[in-house]
């Protein structure tokens, strides 16, 4: 007698989905179990082989379960907002709204007649506006949230606002609200809180919102117009496509999971998963125990320095160096600059980015009532990079120079051609000047009252501004 497995199979299939065996309701009288699996992107003509290694598995555990008396939750979804949807599209040349429905049905009959025990009835689109503005709600919290280290949880930015209108940022609140951030914002009192412009005023939040703009490094892939994951790029290419993909430092959305980080280690003790995993999870999150030192350079100012007439950003967080009263239209003229860098400007840029110089280097940076090409401020170097229009300004340069190091800074120029045709000795040069410098920060630079002057700060070149950078942090291991 032959086997018509495929005639059972449809019976028994159309049974289960009119019966909906596997649909699960709330029943408190069983124990629950959830068995999820990874949603699949519906981005091709149908499921890989890999798809059905993974969701037997799981659906012989969520079966079995069954059977033990678990009120089993075990649904299936479709990862179908995002680049490889997208892809496919441009591939065969429609629209993704269209492709993505075909595909979807075609995923759903592939994975019915292998006979898998999901419950259709809590399908999961993520390009459903019904799905994903849960998604923008989510991250909405997120930004409007920060992590209060003193009650071990996140509270409302409202909430910060109004100890910053009420008592600023000084003292211990200074060292417990930046207890998660990676540059120290520096201290401000209400006044100088309620001073502040809009823009600098969401600068300072950034540095404790859970959801924030930060600059990373990245997997910039331009065939595809988008940043990659680590696991998305195969020997320099992209997995789909094959297209380049180079390192590239790029404005990006980031949150703060490292605020979280003893929470997630404490919770790994109760999670019934293996050793070995649990293990794995703590080196990822890569705790250190020791000591975070600050010390204070400078106890106060004398009467002469309170006298003396400091550049009206001289009390302001220590990247903050633009004239309050031009700042917000110098800021903006700086990132228009960033977005058309001329050739030899993203040339060097692209050397010195990051840590590669041993510090951070800022780019298209205001400084008082400037804008320099690139500094680096806790060396108070400034490096400027000259066209073919600077032997016409060379008064004004002049100036400028002047005043920078009025404020501390000192200049280094090299020309178009120069950065073009000597990028290697160009970036050494940058690199032995920086090492010659002692940081801002470190103790035994700061001027006597008389450097000072009515400009400003004096002429000393290790001179930092009368800035929120007075105090020096060392973190030291056990």
């Amino acid at each position: 007698m032959q086997y018509e497995h495929k005639h059972i199979e449809e019976k028994w299939q159309a049974k289960w989905k009119a019966d909906k065996t596997y649909r699960v309701e709330n029943d408190a009288t069983k124990p629950k179990y959830y068995a999820l699996d990874m949603f699949p992107y519906p981005s091709g003509a149908g499921l890989h082989v890999g798809h059905p290694l993974g969701y037997i598995a799981s659906d012989i555990v969520a079966r079995y379960k069954r059977h033990c008396g678990f009120n089993v939750l075990h649904p299936m979804g479709y990862d179908s907002f995002g680049l490889p949807a997208e892809q496919y599209a441009i591939q065969t040349g429609q629209h993704p709204a269209k492709t993505t429905e075909i595909n979807l049905a075609r995923y759903r009959e592939q994975l019915d007649r292998i006979g898998f025990s999901f419950d259709w009835s809590r399908e999961v689109r993520t390009s459903d506006p019904a799905y994903y503005k849960w998604t923008q709600w989510i991250f909405l919290q997120l930004f409007d949230s920060w992590y209060d280290v003193s009650q071990n949880k996140a509270r409302p930015i409202a909430e910060l606002i109004a100890r910053f209108e009420e008592r600023g940022c000084k003292g211990q609140d200074a060292s417990v609200l930046t207890g998660d951030i990676e540059e120290f914002v520096g201290e401000f009192d209400a006044t100088e809180w309620k001073a502040f412009d809009e823009r600098t005023r969401q600068m300072i939040l950034q540095h404790f919102r859970l959801a924030y703009l930060s600059d990373a490094w990245v997997n910039w892939c331009p065939a595809l117009g988008t940043v990659l994951a680590n696991d998305e790029v195969k020997d320099g290419v992209s997995e789909r496509g094959g297209h380049p993909v180079e390192r590239k430092r790029m404005p990006q959305w980031s949150l703060r999971i490292t605020a979280y980080a003893q929470r997630l280690l404490d919770g790994l003790d109760g999670l019934d998963w293996s050793e070995s995993i649990k293990e794995a999870q703590r080196n990822w999150i890569g705790r250190s125990e020791g000591a975070l030192v600050r010390f204070a350079l400078t106890p106060g100012p004398s009467p002469v320095e309170k006298g003396a007439q400091a550049p009206s950003w001289a009390e302001r967080p220590g990247y903050l160096t633009a004239d309050q009263r031009s700042a917000g239209k110098l800021q903006r003229y700086a990132r228009e600059n960033r977005k058309e860098p001329t050739e030899a400007e993203e040339k060097l840029w692209q050397q010195i980015r990051g840590k590669a110089t041993g510090g951070r280097i800022r780019r298209q940076h205001v400084i008082d009532r400037y804008i320099v090409d690139f500094v680096s401020l806790p060396k108070r170097l400034v490096i400027e990079v000259d066209g073919g229009i600077h032997e016409q300004t060379l008064d004004e340069d002049a100036a400028r120079t002047e005043r920078l190091k009025e404020l501390g800074f000192d200049v280094i120029r090299f020309t178009n051609e120069e950065v073009i045709a000597e990028i290697p000795r160009v970036v050494e040069a940058i690199k032995a000047e920086l090492r010659s410098r002692p940081d801002a920060t470190s103790p035994g630079i700061s001027p006597s009252p008389s450097e000072w002057g009515p400009g400003g700060v004096g002429n000393s070149p290790q001179r930092p501004p009368a800035d929120a950078h007075t105090t020096i942090e060392v973190f030291t291991t056990r």
